[in-house]
């Protein structure tokens, strides 16, 4: 196993080993905003991560969710995510992961999402595929959009200033359904391994996207922005899919911001 990769399986089994822990008590909550809660688990997690990747790449930079990371002159990054779908943990919904990405001079090479209520481990190597559980993954074959199920996510905070209510719409007219499963970490794992068959969001942190965009570029599917440009970490917009379906989804996010643009124009 490539030894990057095998440091972020022995640390995400240890902090997802902590959420679960945290899992079965009272969930103390505190809040970054009005609605953007953070849990103890969020925090004891993160240090877990923290320690132990400085522990095996001190010189490596870490860009961490919770504010635990580590400026470097590396090329080498961490992007953590100590537990991504906080909401869905502090309500005792069980849909939440850790999520691992390590970039290099911004291409990413390795991701790990571990989901500790499932014991499902996503993992990726860049250019050498990506597994669930050690067993080679694919994005599916549905070809067109209206047999497609797609997910997506919305924002804990601002949700006013988001306009994804509207792709929401058009998309669950277009589809089979779309999902919304409050952890994009997942969403992404789920293209990656033909669950979904596409995936949109706005805002991503780089934490929320890192892991989950190199298992779908490992899996056989596409990562871009709306406009079909190379999904870059920290873009606003992220449009992930099989590949197939993958214009027709563009399609649709062109014609509801162009509806959006001729709204604005008017007196």
């Amino acid at each position: 196993m490539n030894s990057f990769l095998e440091v972020a399986v022995e640390t995400a089994r240890e902090a997802g080993a902590i959420l679960l822990a945290e899992f079965d008590r009272p969930v103390k909550i505190s809040y970054k905003g009005e609605v953007d809660i953070v849990t103890q688990a969020d925090r004891r997690s993160e240090e877990a991560i923290v320690s132990r990747l400085r522990s095996h790449f001190p010189k490596h930079g870490i860009v961490a969710e919770e504010g635990g990371g580590w400026e470097s002159e590396s090329p080498f990054r961490w992007h953590v995510d100590p537990l991504d779908g906080t909401t869905n943990f502090a309500h005792g919904y069980p849909c939440f992961a850790v999520s691992l990405g390590l970039e290099e001079a911004g291409e990413l090479i390795a991701g790990v999402i571990f989901q500790p209520v499932s014991g499902e481990l996503f993992t990726a190597v860049k250019g050498e595929g990506a597994y669930l559980n050690q067993k080679k993954i694919e994005v599916s074959r549905i070809e067109k959009l209206a047999t497609s199920l797609v997910a997506t996510g919305f924002p804990s905070v601002k949700r006013a200033q988001n306009p994804n209510i509207h792709y929401y719409w058009d998309f669950t007219l277009r589809s089979h359904g779309v999902r919304r499963d409050g952890s994009a970490a997942m969403d992404l794992a789920a293209v990656a391994c033909g669950r979904f068959d596409g995936f949109w969001e706005f805002g991503l942190h780089t934490w929320d996207a890192a892991a989950g965009v190199l298992l779908v570029r490992e899996a056989g599917g596409v990562v871009t922005q709306f406009d079909g440009q190379p999904y870059r970490l920290g873009d606003r917009e992220l449009l992930a899919s099989n590949g197939r379906v993958h214009a027709e989804m563009r399609e649709v996010a062109a014609s509801i911001a162009e509806r959006a643009a001729q709204k604005a124009a008017l007196p």
